[in-house]
């Protein structure tokens, strides 16, 4: 038997609506569960007892939450119109401008390598090696100080076939257990789409570089994906912001290609349209959207054409639209693992430096998101920034590492710009992890510390320098 279909066909029996929708409801959901169990039953592997076992459970519990909805539901009467339940339904919004929206965030931690790891082609939130996702570790996070966590997703094979495109429930569930951990503990959660653009991601499909044929398919899913993502939590209150995708170009490092790049705008255009469409909060959440590959200078740069899609749809009283971009420079330091890999920075570093990407070039990058984006009243998030640790070839790497990071954040605060680490959940060498995602220990407290004295300070503050390094290079001197 087919499983699905079966689902199917038990979802369109029960879609009628009847005026007891609680009673029914739970009747639909008894059903559709004691078809699967049959279902599962016949399948004579181990997958199948082990699933047969776990649906025989959900389907006692089923009959117990009907036995409580028959009486719910004599209690309740006649249900409201599905309009007034989702009015009832939506969280209390409170309004925030680009002031107060970039204040109230603070400064940010990924939650890397977790919703957005896949197996060929498939998510699964343990597949890259780290564990299930509990509320002990948002908890955990706040505690350090962060008031922002991004939730990188990816879709990929639970997104069904078309031309409906619909995501798996179960997996959409997963996704907004997690938000709850974060928008319930009063932190903002930034949810985006993310290995679904990559060329390198098994399964991959938004991909800008296909010809304008397969263009039209791949606008056509995103619209309808996203509009299913941003209608399941079109009721929540401002604490969730919805990013439109994650690194997004075409696998080539060079400078953007123009067609590509247009495909890339249009992307972006479809998501706000689409997310504004679904109504209620929807209407004036705070939108987050990249440019090439979330480069400074390709999305801020006059010499490319990253464009800001019209907002028509937003009710909100000013401008809601956010930009991304990622900042990992200079490379050799915070990335590179091979001989050109550079293990200190900064005008305390005495060896093994490179010539451009210091402090100059931070407050550089700061100012012109600022000038082109900030001023025009616009925020700027760095939805990831990150070195990865490198102790194992140089001991004194993290102090180097917790001055980068700690420079960073302060020139992002003075020009307006919001801060989100990347913590890709491993710990040690070669590794970006801050917190020990197993039993909630933090690995990298002088780092944390160093980030938090950068956003939390009132006053132009003197960085301290790395641990053991107190002179200024002279040719930093002269620069």
């Amino acid at each position: 038997m087919d499983i699905r279909r079966s689902r199917q066909y038990a979802a369109t029996y029960f879609s009628f609506q009847p005026h007891n929708k609680i009673f029914f409801s739970l009747l639909k959901n008894f059903v559709q569960c004691a078809i699967i169990v049959i279902s599962v039953n016949r399948l004579h592997t181990q997958k199948g007892k082990r699933l047969y076992k776990k649906m025989r459970k959900l389907l006692s519990r089923a009959a117990a939450l009907l036995l409580a909805g028959v009486m719910t539901a004599a209690v309740a009467g006649c249900g409201k119109n599905s309009d007034s339940e989702a009015k009832d339904t939506a969280k209390k919004w409170t309004e925030l401008d680009q002031t107060q929206i970039t204040e109230a965030m603070g400064l940010g931690w990924n939650l890397g390598n977790q919703l957005e790891a896949s197996s060929g082609g498939l998510p699964s939130e343990t597949c890259w090696g780290n564990p299930e996702i509990t509320k002990d570790l948002i908890d955990t996070v706040k505690a350090q100080g962060f008031k922002t966590v991004r939730i990188p997703v990816s879709y990929l094979d639970m997104i069904g076939d078309g031309p409906d495109y619909k995501i798996d429930t179960d997996w959409l569930d997963r996704v907004q257990e997690v938000v709850d951990y974060v928008v319930d503990n009063d932190m903002f959660a930034i949810v985006n789409m993310h290995g679904d653009g990559y060329y390198t991601v098994d399964h991959s499909w938004l991909l800008c570089a296909e010809d304008d044929d397969k263009q039209t398919e791949i606008k056509d899913k995103y619209g309808k994906v996203w509009t299913q993502i941003a209608d399941r939590f079109k009721d929540y209150d401002q604490h969730l912001i919805f990013e439109s995708m994650n690194e997004e170009f075409n696998n080539d490092y060079g400078k953007p290609d123009a067609n590509a790049y247009e495909n890339i705008n249009a992307y972006n255009q479809i998501f706000v349209d689409s997310v504004r469409a679904t109504g209620s909060n929807n209407e004036k959440r705070w939108l987050l959207l990249p440019g090439w590959n979330t480069n400074i200078e390709y999305t801020a740069g006059d010499d490319y054409n990253f464009k800001i899609p019209t907002d028509n749809g937003c009710k909100a009283d000013g401008k809601r639209i956010m930009i991304s971009v990622h900042y990992y420079d200079p490379f050799n330091f915070t990335i590179d693992e091979n001989k050109t890999a550079r293990t200190q920075w900064g005008k305390y570093a005495v060896k093994n430096y490179d010539n451009w990407g210091q402090e100059d070039y931070v407050d550089s990058q700061m100012a012109l998101l600022n000038e082109k984006f900030v001023s025009q009243g616009y925020p700027v998030v760095i939805g990831e920034f990150g070195a990865q640790d490198k102790t194992e070839k140089f001991a004194d790497y993290n102090e180097f590492r917790r001055y980068w990071a700690e420079y960073l954040i302060k020139a992002a605060k003075k020009n307006g710009v919001v801060c989100v680490y990347w913590d890709n959940g491993y710990n040690g060498n070669k590794g970006f992890g801050i917190i020990n995602r197993f039993d909630y220990t933090i690995t990298q407290p002088d780092l944390i510390a160093g980030m938090m004295r950068a956003i939390n300070s009132t006053d132009d503050y003197e960085i301290p320098s790395p641990a053991g390094y107190t002179e200024v290079r002279k040719s930093a001197k002269a620069s």
